[in-house]
């Protein structure tokens, strides 16, 4: 079938939902599906773009559910998004994130027909949700099929939009993880994420480091990811890496840790880890103990609390059979994650949804931007396009 992607988030900065995007859509083309992807490209001259991802325009940082969201957002976004519908054909649409002010969110209002949505993100106050309210439910309420990727997730679609959604995980290609692992000289310990947002609990695991030093005290820690981070000398920060070099980041510690404190709906990185065969230690997040098996198939420790992630990691750095039995116990719940797996889940999820009509665009209406500057985008007015622009839609649907 012909299936059409929307990611909302920039394509090449680094993020879990732009992974998940990509990685699906290597899924489906392997299973002999069309694919093309209509993504957020901040330099699509420079950009070594897979052939199937179609640029909708530049991004703007915007702050957003407590983070920093890379938003594509206004009249020519939406000229991009209209034009890429027109000519796909689509059998099926697919938006991740369509609550974010952003092109699946776009999308959404401009398409009818077969349409899927992934709702990635365990956010209970989303703030789309809480600025537009019912103001996007027409919109909302032609997505045919949902999927939550965790339970968390799940719980703000039923709770915030009113529907259930299909539970299923993120994917990882095992097979790309499982990389040689090399002799280790000196315990060590390997943190991969952004290391300059608090949530992600770099500093946690800095702040235990003292602590761990004095138990196992020829411990290396390895920090790897984008942004700045003020770290002390011992410590090995390779700066952001490339994803074919993510494997072997992983293969390179003896523990992975994972000092997350909040706002984690699933924990990719943690099903990335055991399939490159690295134990994992991780905050007692509920998305977290999930994936790791209620502490079955790797180590939790009580969140943001220094103390205890450094006893943590000194006692599984301490005893090598402990390792052993956590890494073959990860070996086989991964397989249940593999991309081999979920996009067969995926799959059949659109194939429910194939009996709407095809994807085409919202007709007769078209909303009417001639009043917003279509010169340039600018996303840090999100707040004011989108309440301009759904007041067209609300108006010309009212009218029909």
């Amino acid at each position: 079938m012909r299936v059409g992607l929307v990611c909302p988030y920039s394509w090449d900065v680094p993020g879990g939902v732009q992974a998940h995007v990509h990685d699906l859509a290597e899924a489906l083309i392997a299973l002999g599906h069309s694919v093309s992807v209509l993504a957020p490209v901040d330099e699509p001259d420079s950009a070594d773009l897979p052939s199937y991802v179609v640029p909708a325009g530049r991004t703007v940082p915007v702050p957003y559910n407590g983070s920093v969201a890379r938003l594509c957002f206004g009249p020519l976004s939406l000229a991009r998004t209209r034009r890429w519908l027109r000519k796909g054909h689509f059998d099926v649409l697919h938006l991740h994130e369509p609550t974010v002010p952003s092109l699946s969110m776009l999308a959404c209002f401009a398409a009818k027909g077969a349409m899927v949505a992934t709702f990635h993100t365990a956010t209970a106050r989303s703030r789309a949700l809480q600025v537009f309210g019912t103001t996007l439910q027409p919109g909302l309420e032609k997505i045919t099929g949902r999927i939550a990727v965790s339970p968390a997730a799940r719980r703000v679609v039923v709770e915030h939009l009113g529907h259930d959604a299909v539970l299923i995980p993120n994917g990882v290609d095992v097979a790309r993880f499982a990389v040689d692992r090399p002799p280790h000289d000196r315990p060590t310990v390997v943190f991969l994420g952004r290391v300059d947002e608090p949530r992600k609990g770099l500093q946690v695991l800095l702040d235990a480091l003292p602590a761990l030093r004095a138990q196992v005290p020829d411990v290396e820690l390895v920090v790897a990811g984008p942004g700045e981070v003020e770290a002390p000398p011992e410590v090995r920060v390779l700066g952001l890496v490339d994803e074919k070099d993510k494997p072997s980041v992983y293969a390179g510690g003896d523990v992975y840790c994972a000092p997350n404190t909040h706002g984690e709906s699933f924990g990719i990185v943690l099903i990335e880890a055991m399939a490159a065969g690295t134990p994992v230690v991780a905050s007692d997040l509920e998305a977290f103990r999930r994936v790791l098996d209620d502490g079955e198939a790797g180590v939790l420790f009580p969140v943001g609390d220094p103390e205890a992630l450094a006893g943590t990691l000194a006692a599984l750095l301490n005893d090598p059979e402990r390792r052993r039995l956590l890494a073959a116990r990860g070996s086989r719940v991964v397989q249940a994650y593999d991309w081999r797996h979920v996009a067969r889940e995926i799959v059949e999820v659109y194939e429910t949804v194939r009996a709407a009509a095809p994807v085409e665009l919202e007709d007769p209406y078209e909303p009417d931007l001639d009043e917003v500057d279509t010169a340039v985008d600018d996303p840090s007015r999100v707040p004011e396009t989108l309440r301009r622009w759904l007041a067209v839609v609300r108006d010309a649907v009212e009218l029909r």
